[in-house]
Parts: structure tokens; C-alpha cells; sequence
């Protein structure tokens, strides 16, 4: 017997390859969609995902069957197939990014579009020119892909660079084999598109590559945001959305490491807030703290942290500042809760609050915090025994009285009364 030629094994290399990669796309379809009805609501672009291998996947199956390049429904199906693909993994990108952006609607129109297309440039100019539409298509999505996927190492994919800037490069990969099929393309005809080519067998060894890599990568992608979504619940309040004690400490250690300027603790606790549950109810109580975490929001500056530590006690780090600055934004924060109407329903028209904060000295690190905590404590309580509504600087340290510097609201003791002018 005579061996078998060696376009033959070629072949049978090639028919291989692309029956792999069939599976490689199927298989991560299925695994995609179980991912998807997992995440429940937010899917993070697994369900496109799904799409797009199930599309590509139809495309190559299509591929195997299909008889020698040229017109054919199975050949127009397969490069219909194979832009809308393209359509669906963007499109589960920007749902990843958390884009909400439309698959079913532009899958249809540009799978009937471009199979139209198909039919009139195969009609005028020939089969040649309807394979070259399809590589030519192909490479600008891949590198419209690319530029998107660099601008966004600066926006919105910062927290990923690493990751975003690989899949970049591999993106790249596939773009220059796209254009050199187009110029084999028009300098040798459908020829060059023969499965037994050597150029054919680079083209399908890396798909095949893509297709084991970047799956299993876009996993590793969702799993991560996953982490990252529930490390920043965990590190924050629920009810405000403020940090909590959790992330504030967490916050402050990243903060210091990256810098040795010192900072300045105010704890502020609403005055009489117990009033507020008993005289208007919980879910009053809860809206009340709300409006007040949006005002330290507005009141701190840009740099500052701010957190719940619980129940109606508040804290805001101010990063940075002297003591005149701490004392400064301690005051703009009472004087602007003082003057802010909490509620606005009708039930609780014109509901106000006033707050107390207590100011510690300087720390530098996290092992100083909690010694910063106590003498911001202390001279919260001291506030709170004043009379409520001001601002207390903590004593210095091995003293045994206040700093001599605090302020004082015009009407001290007032507080948390409602618009019929019910005392605090």
C-alpha cells in the first residue's frame, strides 16, 4: 500500500482541529449558560457569551459540512454566523463593564443583513470578493476591539489592566491572521482557503488556542468581579452604603501604605435620635440616617473617608489635615446637618436633627486608629454632656482637660425636633 499524500494528512490535521474547536466552543456554550442562571440578574455578559460561542461553534460545525469554497446557504449561514459571533462576544464585554446593551435585536438584523450582503457582492464581483468582505469585517471589529479595549485600561477596565491588556494581545493575534488571509485572499483566490494549506493550519491552531484560553479566562474575569463585588459589600453599610468600620480600617491601611501624611478622626453622633424611632417610627429613622450619610458626603472633602459605625454614630477621617482643618469640616458637617430638613413627606414635614462631634489628635497608621477612636470618643461624650450640638477636640495627649479650642451651636441642647417645634 501507498502512504497517503501529504495534503492528505494535512487534511485530516486540519478537519481535526476545526472538529476540536466545535467542541471547545459547544461545551463552553453550555458551561456559559449554567454560569449565567447562577448570577440570577446581573449575568456580567455570560449569557452573550453563551450566544457567541453557540454561534461560532454553528459556524464551524457548518464549515465541516459544507462542500468547497463558494455560494452556498450553508456558506452565506456560516459567515453570517461568524459576524454575529463577533456582535455577541461585544456585546457581553460591555455587559461585563456593566453596560446594558441589546443582543437579540442587532443579532437578527445584522445576521439578515449581512447574508443579504453576501448574496449581492457574491452576484457582482464573485465568490473571492464575498470571502474577502468577511476577512476584511472581521480584522476592523477586531481591531475597533482592540482600540476599545485600550481606552478603557484608562476607564473603565483600570481595576483589570493586567487581564484587559492581555486579552488585547490576543485579540491582536487573530486581526493580523484576518488581514494576511484577505491579501492571500486577493492575491491567490479561493485557493488559499484550501484546508490543507499550511497558512489554513495556523489559522485553526490558533483558534483552537484562543478557544481552550480565553473561556476559561472570561470565568477567571467574572469570578474575580465576583469577589470584588462581595469584598466591597462586606466593607460596607447596608442601610447608607457608607463604609463600615470593615472598610474604613481597610481604606485607611491602603491609604497609609501609599502615603505617611497623618490624619484626623470625627466621630459624629446624632443628638436625641432615639426620639425620632419613638416619635415617627424605624422606617423614619432609617431615611433620617440616609439623608444625613448623603450629607456627610457633601459636607467632607473630596480625599476624606466617611463611614457608619453604627446605629446613628458616624465617623469621617480626614486625611491629611491640621487641626484647624479638622475643625473646620467637623463644623460645616454640624452646621449643614442643623439646617438640612431630614424628611419632606407629609407625615414628617420639616423634620430636622442636630449632631455632636468629637474630634481625636493626629495618627499615622492603623495601630494608632483605635487609640484616635477613644479620644474622639472621649470628647464626643464630653460634647454630649455640654449640651449637644457643637464640636469637641479631644484632649492632648496625658492630659486631663480638653484642647481650649471648641465650638458651640447658637442654641446648644436642641435637638432632633420636628416642625411643630416639639423640644429635643
Amino acid at each position: 500500500m501507498h502512504p497517503p499524500p501529504p495534503d492528505f494528512d494535512r487534511l485530516m490535521i486540519a478537519t481535526l482541529l476545526v472538529g476540536m474547536l466545535c467542541v471547545y466552543l459547544l461545551s463552553f456554550t453550555v458551561m456559559f449558560l449554567l454560569i449565567s442562571r447562577r448570577l440570577g440578574g446581573e449575568k456580567m455578559g455570560t449569557d452573550a457569551f453563551a450566544v457567541g460561542n453557540l454561534t461560532l461553534g454553528t459556524a464551524y460545525v457548518l464549515q465541516l459540512l459544507e462542500a468547497p469554497a463558494g455560494l452556498s446557504w450553508m456558506s452565506v449561514v456560516n459567515h453570517s454566523l461568524t459576524l454575529c459571533s463577533l456582535l455577541a462576544y461585544s456585546v457581553g464585554g460591555a455587559r461585563f463593564f456593566g453596560r446594558s446593551t441589546p443582543l437579540l435585536g442587532p443579532l437578527v438584523k445584522v445576521g439578515l443583513g449581512y447574508a443579504a450582503l453576501q448574496v449581492g457582492v457574491d452576484w457582482a464581483w464573485g465568490p473571492v470578493a464575498r470571502y474577502a468582505l468577511l476577512s476584511a469585517t472581521c480584522a476592523l471589529c477586531f481591531a475597533g476591539m482592540v482600540l476599545v479595549l485600550l481606552a478603557g485600561l484608562r476607564t473603565f477596565a483600570r481595576d483589570l489592566r493586567g487581564e484587559v491588556a492581555l486579552f488585547a494581545l490576543l485579540i491582536v493575534g487573530i486581526c493580523v491572521l484576518n488581514v494576511v488571509k484577505l491579501s492571500k485572499l486577493l492575491a491567490g483566490g479561493l485557493p488559499a482557503l484550501s484546508m490543507d494549506g499550511q497558512f489554513q493550519m495556523v489559522f485553526y491552531v490558533y483558534m483552537c488556542s484562543l478557544a481552550t484560553i480565553i473561556p476559561p479566562f472570561i470565568v477567571w474575569l467574572v469570578l474575580r468581579r465576583l469577589m470584588d463585588t462581595l469584598r466591597g459589600t462586606a466593607a460596607r453599610d447596608p442601610l447608607t452604603q457608607l463604609l463600615n468600620r470593615r472598610g474604613l480600617t481597610e481604606a485607611l491601611d491602603a491609604r497609609f501604605q501609599r502615603s505617611s501624611s497623618d490624619a484626623r478622626l470625627l466621630l459624629i453622633d446624632v443628638d436625641h435620635f432615639k426620639r425620632i424611632n419613638d416619635r415617627h417610627g424605624h422606617q423614619a429613622g432609617d431615611a433620617v440616617l440616609c439623608a444625613i450619610a448623603d450629607v456627610l458626603r457633601g459636607a467632607v472633602r473630596p480625599d476624606d473617608l466617611v463611614c457608619r459605625m453604627g446605629g446613628e454614630e458616624f465617623a469621617a477621617v480626614c486625611l491629611g489635615a491640621g487641626e484647624d482643618t479638622a475643625l473646620q469640616v467637623a463644623e460645616r458637617v454640624r452646621k449643614v446637618i442643623e439646617s438640612t430638613v431630614m424628611l419632606r413627606v407629609p407625615a414628617h414635614e420639616g423634620l430636622r436633627c442636630t449632631v455632636t462631634v468629637g474630634i481625636s489628635g493626629r495618627f499615622a497608621d492603623e495601630a494608632s486608629l483605635a487609640r484616635a477612636m477613644q479620644a474622639a470618643d472621649a470628647a464626643l461624650y464630653r460634647g454630649k454632656n455640654a449640651g449637644r450640638n457643637r464640636v469637641e477636640l479631644a484632649a492632648p495627649p496625658g492630659g486631663d482637660s480638653p484642647m481650649d479650642r471648641q465650638t458651640d451651636a447658637a442654641t446648644p441642647g436642641l435637638a432632633c425636633a420636628a416642625a411643630a417645634g416639639r423640644p429635643g
